[in-house]
């Protein structure tokens, strides 16, 4: 019988707990949730992006600025608070990527996690820093491509790679809107992401073994419990990255009334949106939301231009702004994004029983399947 699971390895980086909480952007996972979940055993996760007052006349003087200079303040916070592994999230999409992810070369961070496109360039951009590069897709042939890429531009592979299924929170790369409406619940019928994590293990296998290295792939999107945990294990995964249940944590640091939203939603609530990311986005139902599915225009006064594939004058509303209003807790005016399995979670929790409540989980089940097999 397991009375603990295995670490994650990647490279010299050992993560005790193979839970990585994922980096949720605009002011949601920030220096305090990430310490807590590295305090713990896991790894903590800190999101680039909106990270500074989006009103605060320094902000508006020179955007991309102050988004580094909270960014470094953040990381360096995390790091006065936990020894344990602290990595960040930076989104490709990004208008100033590159410039986010040289703000990490003289920080005390474990990892760099980056989708929201294909991180082409980030060996380049994170040349000099010690962290591990891990890009996130949604598919094996995006982990081909990033595979090739990097071994003929840069000669070196991804440390690990978090393969995200469609059931994830946020951005989902795989459908477009319309798929993803059409499909509406029946989207937990088709087994995606297990199917993406046998492609890319068996992908990542060969490059393995070709070059003598050790590439873990982590599974992310609609992982809830110790359950959803053991069935990715088995089918190779070495790690699970969850981003949702975090949100209703004591030590995430959003609002109260975001929390609540979270915890009072039901399945129905869930709504779909093309994003300025360039990507459908899941979220739960607000009158903002209401209003855009409506075909409403919110008006956009931008200083910010904080994507690169975001046109002010295209767009029907701010997503910056919005998601800056869920952190706030002014929800009638704010975009709050959730993953599939969010009308599961009930309370509010610190980040310890959680982790507690993970962990024991996934022992049982792969302690059930060992004596199962053994009768």
């Amino acid at each position: 019988m397991r009375d603990k699971l295995d670490p994650l390895i990647i490279g010299d980086l050992e993560i005790k707990i193979p839970i990585i909480q994922g980096g949720m952007g605009v002011r949601v996972s920030l220096a305090p949730l990430a310490a807590a979940v590295a305090n713990c055993g896991a790894a903590g996760t800190i999101a680039s992006v909106g990270l500074p007052d989006p009103d605060a006349p320094e902000t508006l003087k020179d955007v991309p600025a102050a988004c580094c200079k909270e960014f470094i303040k953040d990381m360096k916070a995390a790091r006065e608070l936990s020894d344990g592994a602290i990595g960040v999230n930076i989104m490709v999409a990004l208008g100033n990527y590159e410039e986010m992810v040289k703000a990490t070369i003289n920080e005390d961070i474990d990892y760099i996690v980056s989708g929201a496109g294909l991180p082409i360039s980030l060996p380049e951009f994170a040349e000099g820093s010690s962290a591990k590069l891990i890009p996130m897709l949604s598919s094996a042939r995006g982990a081909a491509v990033i595979l090739k890429t990097w071994k003929r531009r840069y000669n070196r592979l991804p440390d690990a790679i978090i393969v995200e299924g469609p059931l994830s929170g946020g951005h989902i790369a795989t459908l477009s809107v319309e798929e993803l409406r059409a499909l509406g619940s029946k989207l937990r019928e088709k087994p995606r992401l297990e199917e993406s994590i046998k492609d890319v293990v068996k992908l990542v296998s060969e490059y393995e073994k070709d070059y003598g290295v050790s590439i873990p792939v982590i599974a992310a999107g609609g992982i809830f419990d110790g359950k959803d945990i053991a069935k990715f294990f088995k089918l190779g995964a070495k790690g699970v990255q969850l981003g949702s249940r975090f949100v209703t944590t004591e030590e995430c640091s959003v609002a109260q009334e975001f929390k609540d939203l979270y915890i009072n939603s039901t399945e129905e609530d869930l709504a779909y949106i093309q994003s300025p990311v360039g990507m459908p986005a899941k979220v739960i139902r607000t009158k903002f939301i209401d209003a855009i599915l409506k075909g409403e225009k919110k008006p956009i006064d931008c200083s910010y231009i904080c994507l690169r594939t975001c046109d002010p004058n295209e767009a029907h509303f701010c997503i910056a702004r919005a998601l800056v209003s869920a952190a706030r807790g002014d929800i009638d005016n704010a975009i709050v994004l959730a993953g599939s399995n969010v009308s599961r979670i009930t309370k509010i929790v610190p980040v310890q029983e959680l982790i507690d409540e993970l962990v024991s989980g996934t022992l049982a089940e792969l302690n059930k399947e060992t004596v199962d097999n053994r009768q």
